[in-house]
């Protein structure tokens, strides 16, 4: 199962700061966090998320050993 960090905003909103989850596409994985979180709605549409460290589209595949990272905008700089 592919492993999903949360941060910031997103680790409010879902009660943690990582999980194991079984879907596997990004896409799958996004619909997924939706329906269990709904509190993501206004959240996670603006986030960037990461696949390895870069960014992919919903098609791509999560492997079994996959890290997500699932990063809110940050203000700042």
């Amino acid at each position: 199962m592919a492993r999903v960090r949360y941060f910031a905003a997103v680790e409010e909103a879902t009660g943690r700061d990582e999980e194991s989850r079984p879907e596997t596409t990004l896409g799958d994985l996004r619909a997924a966090l939706l329906a269990e979180y709904p509190s993501l709605t206004g959240i996670l549409p603006r986030c960037a998320v990461l696949v390895g460290g870069s960014r992919v589209d919903d098609a791509a595949p999560l492997a079994a050993d996959a890290t997500v990272d699932v990063l809110p905008p940050f203000a700042g700089g």
